[in-house]
């Protein structure tokens, strides 16, 4: 049966991905309530990144398709550019975080958030079709005589 997300990877790295987005969910889920104060729309992007990697975290476990690992890695890519362009050119609302790489959740964020990326694409890496070489091998070229 197709299914709508792709052919099932069944890829070993799923699982321990999947530990990486609900840590990632868990720990800004934990940050949302302080930034919904300071800062609205970041407490609010924090809450939709968390709805985003329990989405991608579930989906990963029971469907395990190209699409999911795509979702997956692009959702850590932009919560990764987010973190690193609020610590240097800062964001509305949050100026004060420019430069505070020791933040106690910095770290632990940064890490799920690069690991998911890393598992990523070796996953859609080594499911990519193989290039055709230019000839066909011997067992490939049918002759047919009559």
């Amino acid at each position: 049966m197709l299914h709508p997300l792709g052919p099932p990877l069944h890829s070993p790295w799923r699982w321990p991905v999947v530990v990486f987005l609900l840590t990632n969910a868990a720990i800004h889920l934990d940050l949302a309530p302080m930034h919904l104060m300071e800062a609205p729309y970041i407490g609010a992007l924090f809450i939709a990144l968390s709805a985003a990697c329990i989405i991608l975290a579930a989906a990963l476990a029971f469907v395990d398709s190209p699409l999911v690992w795509v979702g997956a890695g692009a959702t850590s890519v932009l919560a990764l550019i987010a973190f690193l362009v609020s610590r240097t050119v800062g964001l509305p609302q949050i100026a004060d975080d420019i430069g505070n790489w020791t933040e106690p959740w910095g770290n632990p964020t940064i890490a799920v958030e690069a690991l998911t990326i890393v598992c990523t694409l070796v996953v859609l890496r080594s499911r990519r079709p193989r290039a055709m070489s230019r000839e066909a091998p011997p067992s490939a070229v049918q002759v047919t005589t009559r």
